[in-house]
């Protein structure tokens, strides 16, 4: 049985974490609109300069069809795993040497953070 007290700063923790949530999907957002949407789309199946970002948590590098990888990514052998996106978005280039991909990278950890947990969400 819980107390009243219990009760309430459960409910403050559960709102403060869907608030936090909201706002770092929020900031995800922003950053796929100021850094990504020119050559990436969310919809399945649609390339751009860049390939579908749509699903990309979990999914094995260089599988998106129709899309001419370049032969780095193809043998990069790479699972973007969130560890793996923080890696490669805070330095595409020394990442994967030899990709397509010319961003200087994310150095804000948070921007990083914001935006794979934006491309889990809009992907789900």
């Amino acid at each position: 049985m819980t107390t009243p007290l219990a009760t309430v700063v459960l409910s403050f923790l559960m709102i403060s974490s869907f608030n936090l949530h909201a706002a770092d999907l929020k900031a995800g957002a922003k950053v796929y609109n100021d850094a990504c949407i020119e050559c990436h789309s969310l919809k399945e199946g649609k390339n751009r300069k860049g390939p579908s970002i749509y699903g990309i948590v979990g999914r094995k590098a260089a599988t998106v069809a129709d899309y001419d990888y370049s032969e780095a990514m193809k043998k990069s052998n790479i699972v973007w795993s969130e560890q793996k996106l923080e890696e490669y978005l805070l330095a595409p280039e020394k990442s994967v040497p030899g990709g397509k991909m010319k961003f200087e990278g994310l150095s804000d950890p948070e921007k990083r953070q914001g935006i794979i947990q934006y491309l889990k969400f809009v992907s789900e």
